[in-house]
């Protein structure tokens, strides 16, 4: 369980001073291209959860990521013989919900800022915490459907 909170904690930090650094030098709406029309750093306020499903829904999304934690913890955590693997998805994972749970209580939304247009799509504006949520429940997902051990991998 240490590994996997000090993982959380990496996780959670690097999104917070990341967040913290933009909000210092950007106002909400504003851009800076980073990469021609490709990539561009866009300073977003997002009240609601991905793709802005649940707009306004702050104290209801506080809720659901709490509710998110604990089931994380006591299905796929506790009392559970984890690898190094499993150890490194959960920590991710916990520490992306934990920065947009952050960014929920202090700012009341989540401060989006990573702004890709792939060939004419301008896709949602999104976070490092995303990223950490997304590519830990992509490979949770994966090692399910390997049928394998806790749902993530063998030992």
């Amino acid at each position: 369980m240490k590994k996997i909170l000090v993982i959380a904690f990496i996780c959670t930090l690097v999104d917070q001073i990341i967040k913290n650094v933009l909000i210092s030098v950007l106002s909400v709406g504003s851009s800076i291209s980073v990469i021609g029309d490709f990539f561009s750093i866009t300073m977003l306020q997002n009240t609601g959860a991905a793709f802005s499903i649940l707009s306004s829904n702050t104290l209801f999304l506080i809720l659901i990521s709490i509710i998110a934690l604990n089931l994380i913890y006591f299905f796929l955590i506790k009392g559970k013989d984890l690898n190094k693997y499993e150890e490194i998805i959960y920590g991710v994972l916990i520490g992306g919900i934990i920065g947009n749970l952050i960014d929920r209580v202090v700012h009341g939304s989540v401060i989006d800022y990573l702004d890709f247009n792939l060939f004419g799509y301008n896709f949602p504006v999104f976070n490092f915490a995303d990223i950490c949520i997304v590519i830990s429940i992509i490979l949770i997902i994966i090692f399910i459907c390997k049928g394998e051990k806790h749902g993530v991998s063998n030992k």
